[in-house]
């Protein structure tokens, strides 16, 4: 009964997780939105202080739940286990926790929550995980399904679904996607929970707390009678069936063992029996030497944070049916961070690159970073789409306050950028033809057109750009005729200013 809970549980939240990263619409997140905001590394850096110790308060009871129901990478290890265990059963065994390992990555982590270093905290945190393995590497698959319904539903003049398009926003984040999914499912297939109880520093918080848990398994020596079924089936190789002992630190309570117990010697209890003893860390620091998984594991980790020195290649049409040269995306000395993150340092300090506003952006403006300085962080460009100053959804969903919640009033007075004039690029002055494209679509009337030379009113307009008003929202740069590189872009601001 106590494990068929957690089950259904568990498929609940990973479904809705799942959705949350697939639907580009943005209507999903009124239902599950609250599943990204109960993460618990996502609580943390949003000070979300009554589901931080919600959770914690849930671990002393209960243990390790959060990462056998809550967390959606824990429950995708399981399914890749799962397929595991149909190749071969009983094929777990019990293995010494590699505590040097946990316990300096949890350090490392807290150092870089600390000092802000968002790239560590991406490449740690497991919901930013399972985050990017949905958006990079599921998204697409799901957007075009999309596509082909939105193409049987035209035919039949039907416009419940609209198409749209497929593209790789970083190719250094889709790398770390797959690298990351391949490594997972191979470990969780080959021994379980090794990722939880070896990497995740989530993991290893819960598990330090998970030692002194109310309610855990409790084997009762009076029954067991040392078949060693319950270790050859615990996926996170934490039950000493010879001695008896089990490591709260690293049990994820999914009931497994009492339910392959066929002498009811394993029960999930509060009460604490004189036989029962906890694993210490002095007993299980020292690392087998056959273990060569986790080391293959770490070394895989190390090669997919190169993958973060890789440039994503971009490329966009007109709009119309004819492709055109592609615009390139300019150099800019400051990124632009999106509307609501206040600027670079709140940005870096709190995003773990979970990719959930990339994946709702409407207007294919946000993307994640291959920049090494900003890894997996989102950052607006403008090839694609702009920033319209109606659209707020980035700021609806981020669960961690990297992007704080605005309303369309704010956004249209928040600055991210101010616009810049490339007169070399200009194509009044290039082509000699007028144009004034920036002007007539700047939502704000930032840019007025005058003319190219003084006194004469006969020549041809040139853009001016009053950086007062400019909200840096990128519909000029993106508007602008001129190929491959716009005539006007939008340099970011470090701090976004109210205007």
């Amino acid at each position: 009964m106590l494990r068929n809970t957690r089950i259904i549980l568990a498929i609940f939240f990973f479904i809705g997780a799942t959705l949350l990263f697939l639907d580009f619409t943005g209507t999903i997140h009124a239902w599950f939105g609250w599943i990204a905001k109960v993460q618990f590394l996502p609580a943390v850096l949003a000070v979300n202080v009554v589901v931080v110790l919600g959770l914690i308060a849930l671990t002393f009871l209960f243990g390790r739940v959060y990462c056998s129901v809550i967390c959606p990478l824990g429950t995708l290890q399981d399914i890749f286990a799962k397929f595991g265990k149909w190749s071969k059963k009983n094929r777990y065994s019990y293995s010494p926790a590699l505590n040097v390992w946990r316990y300096s990555l949890f350090v490392i982590m807290v150092i870089a929550i600390i000092f802000g270093i968002g790239s560590i905290i991406g490449m740690l945190a497991p919901y930013s995980s399972f985050g990017r393995i949905v958006h990079s590497l599921f998204s697409p698959v799901w957007q075009w399904g999309n596509n082909l319904l939105a193409g049987y539903a035209e035919k039949i003049d039907s416009y419940a679904f609209y198409p749209t398009e497929i593209w790789v926003r970083s190719l250094g984040v889709f790398l770390t996607a797959l690298i990351t999914l391949a490594v997972l499912a191979i470990l969780a297939w080959r021994n379980g929970r090794t990722y939880c109880n070896t990497i995740c520093p989530v993991g290893t918080f819960l598990g330090f707390l998970s030692r002194f848990s109310l309610y855990r398994p409790t084997i009762e020596l009076a029954k067991c009678n040392s078949c060693g079924l319950c270790s050859r089936n615990c996926k996170s190789s934490c039950i000493d069936s010879k001695n008896h002992k089990i490591d709260y630190s690293r049990c994820v309570s999914c009931m497994d063992c009492i339910a392959k117990c066929h002498k009811g010697a394993i029960k999930y209890t509060y009460k604490r029996l004189p036989n029962e003893s906890l694993q210490t860390s002095a007993d299980t620091s020292t690392e087998p030497a056959n273990d060569s998984s986790r080391r293959n594991f770490l070394s895989l980790l190390a090669f997919a944070g190169s993958a973060s020195l890789l440039k994503a290649a971009e490329k966009t049409v007109d709009g119309g049916l004819a492709v055109i040269e592609d615009k390139k995306i300019p150099t800019r000395k400051n990124f632009i961070s999106p509307p609501g993150s206040s600027g670079h340092a709140n940005i870096s300090s709190r995003c773990t690159g979970c990719q959930l506003c990339v994946s709702v952006c409407p207007n294919q403006v946000l993307r994640p970073s291959g920049n090494p300085e900003n890894f997996f962080h989102p950052v607006a460009s403008y090839e694609r789409g702009y920033c319209r100053p109606e659209c707020t959804k980035c700021s609806e969903v981020c669960p961690t306050g990297a992007i704080k919640r605005i309303d369309t009033a704010e956004k249209s007075s928040i600055q991210i950028g101010r616009a810049q004039w490339i007169k070399e690029n200009c194509i009044p002055l290039t082509d000699g033809v007028s144009c004034g494209n920036c002007e007539r679509h700047c939502p704000v009337g930032a840019i007025q057109m005058i003319a190219s030379i003084a006194g004469d009113e006969e020549s041809l307009k040139i853009p001016a750009v009053d950086t007062e008003k400019c909200i840096g929202c990128g519909a000029c740069e993106n508007l602008c005729p001129s190929r491959p590189f716009s005539a006007i872009y939008v340099e970011g601001n470090e701090r976004h200013r109210t205007i």
